[in-house]
C-alpha cells in the first residue's frame, strides 16, 4: 500500500487541478505524475514561455533528423548495394552481364567469393524463374490455339460408313497455324 501526503493548494487551483485531472488520468497521483514526467522528459520548465521552449526543441529536432538522415543515406550508399544489385536483376530493364564480365562490385572494395557465388545464384535463380515464366505464357497461348482448333473440329456422320472429324478450317490459316506451332 502506498503512503500519501498532503500539499497545500489555494483552493481555485485545487480545484482546477481537480477538473484537469478527471480529463488526464483516474487519480490526482497519476495526473501529477504525467505532469512532471512531461516537463523532464521535453526537458520544458513551467516558469519559461512555451513558445521559445518549442522553437528550441523544433531546432533540437531538425539537427536530430538531419543527423538521421545522413546516417540513413550513409547506409543505403554503403550497405545495401548488393540488395539494390539483386532487385536491379528482378527487372528486365537492367542490362544483362556480358561472359566473361567481372561481377557485379561495390566502389573501392574488394571482391568477396561468398557474394560472388551468391549474386551468381541469384542470377541464375532469376534467369530460371523468367524462363519458367516464358514457358508458362508460351504454353498458355498453346493452349488457347489448340483449343481454338478443336473448336474447329465437327462431326461428320455420312449415309455410309462410319462417321468421321472434319476441320473447318481454310488451307492458309492451316498453314499459319502449323508454322505458329514450329516457331514454338
Amino acid at each position: 500500500m502506498e503512503n500519501f501526503f498532503t500539499i497545500r493548494f489555494r483552493k481555485a487551483t485545487a480545484q482546477r487541478f481537480k477538473r484537469f485531472s478527471r480529463k488526464v488520468s483516474g487519480s490526482y497521483s497519476e495526473s501529477m505524475e504525467m505532469m512532471i514526467n512531461f516537463f523532464e522528459w521535453h526537458g520544458f520548465l513551467p516558469s519559461e514561455k512555451f513558445e521559445k521552449s518549442v522553437g528550441k526543441e523544433i531546432i533540437r529536432n531538425r539537427k536530430r533528423t538531419d543527423a538521421l538522415m545522413s546516417v540513413i543515406r550513409n547506409i543505403e550508399k554503403h550497405q545495401t548495394k548488393p540488395a539494390t544489385a539483386m532487385l536491379k536483376l528482378l527487372f528486365e530493364h537492367t542490362p544483362k552481364r556480358k561472359s566473361g564480365q567481372a561481377p557485379l562490385l561495390m566502389e573501392g572494395k574488394e571482391a568477396d567469393p561468398e557474394k560472388e557465388m551468391f549474386l551468381k545464384k541469384v542470377e541464375k535463380a532469376i534467369e530460371m524463374e523468367r524462363e519458367h515464366t516464358d514457358l508458362k505464357r508460351d504454353y498458355g497461348q498453346l493452349k488457347l490455339q489448340f483449343i481454338d482448333l478443336l473448336n474447329k473440329v465437327q462431326l461428320v456422320k455420312g449415309g455410309f460408313g462410319k462417321p468421321r472429324l472434319q476441320l473447318e478450317m481454310s488451307p492458309e490459316e492451316f498453314e499459319k497455324l502449323k508454322t505458329k506451332i514450329a516457331k514454338h
